[in-house]
């Protein structure tokens, strides 16, 4: 298979002495202007079984994902409160991208959104990435044993503490990977982003009226320009279109949008948010 852009699979090193390792390469791609899409980070993602609650649970994955980039200028900031955009950052709409191509190829599998950038007390080898600016996502188990983690290996009292193979429940890291590379895939086959994605605010109007560049490199099939409640989570309508505008008989005032583009085999690119323009 021939992908448009390049599949990079990184074990990092020194994660919990310091996330050392994701910090230099994140750093790195940074100053050579790597052209970074996603940066999925597995970290903790081979068991289904959560300690005290008892919890027995192989069909649901976590995607952490924070809400505002770190590298938000004070402009930047003011149209995000204006737009009310909180939940549309970059971390947070490859989570829903996410969400949609892993449940649609990998059965059995129920992807939640946590919307936070890691669990309390904890970090992950994602962080360093999104303090440069990338779209970075941390995807981890449903439910934790902690007696698998941090845990030198041992036997006391005849019970044994550690990160063994035994406890791993490998129907469920099954999934987990099927997942990493139905959304791998599926975003490398697509065409790149639409570019200087605007909502026009020119005048008062009850429609909602949309443009944007075409990607750089391979021309798309087309776009879905996407909406959704303001209370959504989650994308709720799609409308295709093949010039680079569209006028919906919606009101932008009442519904949040994004648009994507999309090859001749359905393949998406991650979505856009729309910035207000005249």
């Amino acid at each position: 298979q021939k992908f448009n852009c390049t599949l990079v699979f990184v074990a990092m090193v020194g994660e919990e002495q310091g996330l050392y390792g994701a910090t230099n390469l994140a750093k790195r791609a940074k100053e050579e202007g790597w052209n970074v899409h996603l940066l999925m980070n597995n970290d903790i993602v081979g068991n289904s079984y959560g300690m005290e609650t008892d919890i027995k649970d192989n069909k649901s994955v976590r995607v952490f994902s924070e809400g505002v980039s770190p590298l938000e200028t004070p402009a930047q900031v003011a149209a995000r409160q204006s737009a009310g955009t909180d939940n549309d950052g970059k971390a947070r709409q490859a989570a829903r991208y996410i969400k949609e191509v892993a449940e649609r190829y990998v059965d059995q599998l129920e992807v939640k959104l946590i919307y936070r950038r890691d669990r309390f007390l904890r970090g992950g080898d994602h962080t360093p990435f999104s303090q440069q600016g990338f779209a970075a996502v941390r995807i981890t188990e449903m439910n934790e044993d902690f007696n698998r983690q941090h845990q030198d290996v041992r036997t006391e009292n005849g019970f044994k503490f550690g990160d063994l193979p035994e406890y791993v429940d490998y129907n469920y890291l099954q999934k987990v990977t099927r997942m990493n590379l139905s959304v791998m895939s599926n975003l490398a086959l697509s065409t790149q982003e639409p570019e200087n994605v605007v909502v026009l605010t020119a005048g008062l109007t009850n429609k909602t009226a949309l443009k944007w560049d075409a990607p750089k490199g391979k021309t798309p099939a087309g776009y879905y320009v996407l909406m959704r409640e303001t209370t959504s989570p989650f994308w709720e309508k799609k409308f295709f279109v093949k010039e680079n505008a569209a006028t919906l008989a919606y009101s932008k005032d009442n519904y949040y949008f994004g648009v994507q583009s999309v090859d001749e085999n359905g393949h998406e690119s991650l979505v856009i948010t729309p910035r207000a323009g005249r």
